[in-house]
């Protein structure tokens, strides 16, 4: 393993919940360092669920895999010197701060800028005006949840769609910042608002032109594929099963795997319906899936994954968050995705390196820190402080650090 794409970065991380977080562990994941700044005894992520029986995040440790923590009682300007100090140390790929937080204070980019000309500032807002909005209170604008389901309700999805991809942004907007920089030297604010990636993604994906060609949005319509053929079908053992046809082919592997090519032909006639095309296939969804569900519903799931593995047909086992680690060789030390990490407060987990694998190798998977765990050592490192001088701010509650036996 080599140092990453991304060694000789330097990036300071003033966040919580999900976007910001997941942005500095991208980052990190690639080879950056990333320091965490948290007030002292954590921000308001700290004690996020899942947690353990005796009361870790196992949220926050799964979001800061690969950092450097430290904390500082920002309420004082003593705290707030400290982080603009570490934010605008000198170094070529130093200079870079991401951060959910308002940009108000010590934490404005002017502010900063007065202090190192070439900062660079990536701010994620709720809405592009600044107003504040989280994943939650975007998606119910985005269509998705009118459009999931059955017809006539609302239903939300409990993955922070937004904020993944929002945080994916974040992680590039960093990069293309420090690249430009690299080629004008100036720095520059970058901001990215919550609900700017919702209303992008659904102009992307064609939603918003539809509305406006066509004068008409997409239906609720289930588990179907929109506008090819795809749904899930239960099992004789009490299972379910996705399978999808995005293509002829893997219409044709569909029809092979399940011996039913001669009974699907007869919808063509009767419903007056092309079932080569994807538009064809959706059209008579309803009808393909009425002659697919009985023989999905006569097999057990093992026979139907042997089937359909042999014909090479495109498919996906539903699975809980525990049949997930339970059954699927994807999610273990099979896969070099992953490591067995002993991470401080939890325990031995499955740990993930960057999914992004480069043929030149990376950083490995690695364990979150330990809340303030590195701040004596980065007041060292990256401001010059001597022993005593941290002494007297662990001494003032100006800092913390655990290692160094300071009570927060």
């Amino acid at each position: 393993m080599n140092a990453g794409p991304l060694a000789g970065l330097r990036v300071v991380e003033v966040s919580a919940f999900v976007a910001a977080p997941l942005s500095g562990m991208t980052l990190a994941q690639l080879g950056a360092e990333v320091i965490r700044i948290d007030p002292i005894g954590g921000n308001i992520d700290v004690n996020r669920w899942p947690l353990t029986a005796e009361g870790s995040s196992i949220y926050w440790s799964s979001l800061n895999k690969g950092k450097r923590s430290i904390t500082l009682d920002l309420e004082t300007e003593a705290g707030q010197r400290l982080a603009t100090e570490l934010i605008c140390a000198p170094g070529e790929g130093a200079g870079i701060v991401v951060t959910n937080l308002p940009g108000r204070g010590w934490l404005d980019y002017d502010s900063l800028r007065a202090q190192r000309a070439d900062v660079i500032v990536v701010t994620l807002t709720g809405n592009h005006d600044g107003s504040p909005a989280v994943d939650y209170t975007v998606n119910p604008s985005s269509g998705f949840p009118t459009a999931t389901g059955p017809p006539g309700g609302v239903t939300n999805h409990v993955l922070p769609a937004w904020d993944v991809a929002a945080g994916l942004y974040l992680a590039l907007a960093v990069v293309g910042a420090e690249r430009e920089r690299r080629a004008t030297g100036e720095g520059q604010a970058v901001t990215l608002a919550l609900s700017d990636v919702m209303l992008a993604t659904v102009a992307n994906l064609g939603y918003l032109a539809e509305v406006q060609v066509n004068d008409t949005g997409r239906e609720p319509t289930g588990n179907y594929v929109y506008g090819a053929f795809g749904r899930d079908f239960a099992t004789a053992d009490g299972r379910r099963v996705m399978i999808a046809a995005m293509t002829g082919r893997q219409w044709t592997a569909i029809t092979t795997a399940t011996r039913l090519a001669e009974r699907l032909a007869h919808i063509e006639p009767m419903l007056g319906v092309d079932l080569s095309t994807d538009g064809g296939r959706y059209q008579a969804r309803e009808a393909i899936a009425a002659v697919l569900s009985p023989w999905f519903a006569r097999h057990a799931l093992s026979e139907i994954e042997d089937l359909l593995t042999r014909h090479h047909v495109l498919y996906g086992v539903y699975r809980d968050f525990g049949q997930l680690v339970a059954e699927d060789p994807r999610c273990s030390l099979a896969n070099p995705l992953f490591a067995a990490v002993d991470q401080p407060g939890i325990g031995k987990v499955l740990t993930p390196r960057s999914p992004m694998a480069f043929g030149r190798g990376g950083p490995g998977p690695a364990a979150a820190p330990v809340l303030g765990g590195d701040t004596a050592a980065v007041l060292t490192e990256h401001l010059g402080r001597t022993s005593e001088q941290v002494r007297s701010l662990l001494g003032r509650n100006v800092v913390s650090d655990p290692t160094c036996g300071a009570t927060t």
